[in-house]
C-alpha cells in the first residue's frame, strides 16, 4: 500500500470531532461594524414591532380568532428567529468571539434554520386562509376554527422539529479533519458540512430536501391558492366586490414576497460566482429583514388590527389622563 493510500484509509477510519469552529464573516472590508450596529437596529425594531402586534392581538378580544391564531404564530416565529440570530451575530463580530464551541454551533444552526422554516410554513397557512375565506366564504368559519388551526400548527412545528432534528444530527456523523473556518456569518448548514473530510451525499440530500420542503413547495402552493383565488374574483361580477376581495389579500401578497424573493434571488446566486461578502449581505438581510417588515405591513395593512389598535389606545389613554391629573 503506497502513503498517499496509506493516508487516506486513516482519514476514512478516523473519526474528528472539533472542540470549536471559527466563524469568518466579512474579509477585508472597512468599518464592518457599522453594519452590525444597523443589524443591531433592525433586531431592536423587530422586538418592538412583532412585540407590539403580539400585544395588540392577545389584549383585544375581537382579534381572538382562528386567523389571528396564525398571524400571532408568524410575529412569535419572527421574533425567535431573529433572537436566535441576530444577538449571537452581533456578539460574534462586534466582541470579536468568533470561536464557537461544536456543539453551540450545531444549536445555532438548528434554531435559525427551526424558525425560518416555520416562518415559511405559517405563510402558507395564511395563504391557506386566504384561500377559503374567498373561494368557499360560506364554509370560511366551518373549515377555519380554532381547532383546525391548532392542529395545523402543531403540525408544522412537529414536521419542523423533525426534518432540522435530522438535518442537524447527520452533522454528527461527518469526521471534520482539515479547516475549521466557516466562511459565513453563523453556522451555516452548507458551509459546515462542506469542511467535512468523509462522505457529505447525505448532508447534501437532506439540504436539498429540506430546501424544495420548507421553500419550493410552500412558495408553489401559496402560488397556487392565488390562482384559485384569481379564477374565483373573475366569476364575481362586481367590482367593488373583487376590490374588497383582493385588499384583503394584499399584506400577505407583501409578506409572500418579502420572504421568498430574497430566499429565491440566494439560492439562483449560488449557481454563479459571487464575492462571498455579496452572500454574506444577501444573506443576513434574507434572514432579518422580513421578521422587522412583517408586522409593519400587516399593522398598516389589515384593517382589523388598525382599529383594535384604536380601541385599545382609547381605552388605555383616559387612564393616562387621570394619572396625569393626579399627579398634577
Amino acid at each position: 500500500m503506497s502513503q498517499a493510500e496509506r493516508s487516506a484509509s486513516i482519514i476514512n477510519t478516523t473519526f474528528v470531532r472539533p472542540a470549536a469552529f471559527y466563524i469568518n464573516g466579512f474579509t477585508d472590508i472597512p468599518h464592518a461594524q457599522y453594519y452590525y450596529v444597523f443589524l443591531c437596529f433592525v433586531y431592536i425594531m423587530t422586538v418592538v414591532g412583532n412585540g407590539f402586534l403580539m400585544s395588540v392581538i392577545y389584549l383585544v378580544k375581537t382579534l381572538h380568532s382562528a386567523k389571528y391564531m396564525i398571524v400571532f404564530s408568524l410575529a412569535l416565529t419572527d421574533l425567535c428567529g431573529s433572537t436566535a440570530l441576530i444577538p449571537k451575530v452581533l456578539d460574534t463580530f462586534l466582541f470579536d468571539r468568533r470561536y464557537i464551541v461544536y456543539e453551540a454551533c450545531l444549536s445555532y444552526m438548528f434554531f435559525v434554520y427551526f424558525f425560518a422554516c416555520l416562518q415559511s410554513l405559517t405563510l402558507l397557512m395564511m395563504g391557506f386562509d386566504r384561500f377559503v375565506a374567498i373561494c368557499f366564504p360560506l364554509s370560511y368559519h366551518r373549515i377555519v376554527t380554532k381547532p383546525a388551526v391548532a392542529v395545523m400548527l402543531l403540525c408544522v412545528w412537529g414536521l419542523s422539529l423533525s426534518v432540522l432534528g435530522v438535518l442537524v444530527g447527520l452533522i454528527n456523523r461527518l469526521s471534520f479533519c482539515g479547516s475549521l473556518v466557516i466562511p459565513s456569518f453563523f453556522c451555516d448548514h452548507g458551509p459546515v458540512y462542506r469542511l467535512a473530510c468523509n462522505d457529505t451525499s447525505l448532508n447534501y440530500i437532506m439540504g436539498i430536501l429540506s430546501l424544495i420542503l420548507f421553500d419550493c413547495i410552500p412558495l408553489m402552493l401559496i402560488s397556487l391558492t392565488y390562482v384559485c383565488i384569481a379564477v374565483a374574483l373573475s366569476k364575481i361580477t362586481s367590482g367593488v366586490e373583487q376590490h374588497k376581495a383582493l385588499k384583503t389579500c394584499t399584506s400577505h401578497v407583501i409578506l409572500v414576497a418579502i420572504f421568498f424573493l430574497p430566499i429565491v434571488a440566494t439560492n439562483l446566486a449560488v449557481m454563479s460566482y459571487l464575492h462571498p461578502n455579496t452572500r454574506i449581505i444577501n444573506s443576513t438581510l434574507t434572514h432579518t429583514v422580513p421578521a422587522l417588515l412583517n408586522p409593519i405591513i400587516y399593522s398598516l395593512k389589515t384593517k382589523e388590527v388598525m382599529k383594535a389598535f384604536k380601541k385599545l389606545w382609547k381605552n388605555v389613554r383616559p387612564y393616562t389622563v387621570i394619572e396625569l391629573k393626579l399627579k398634577n
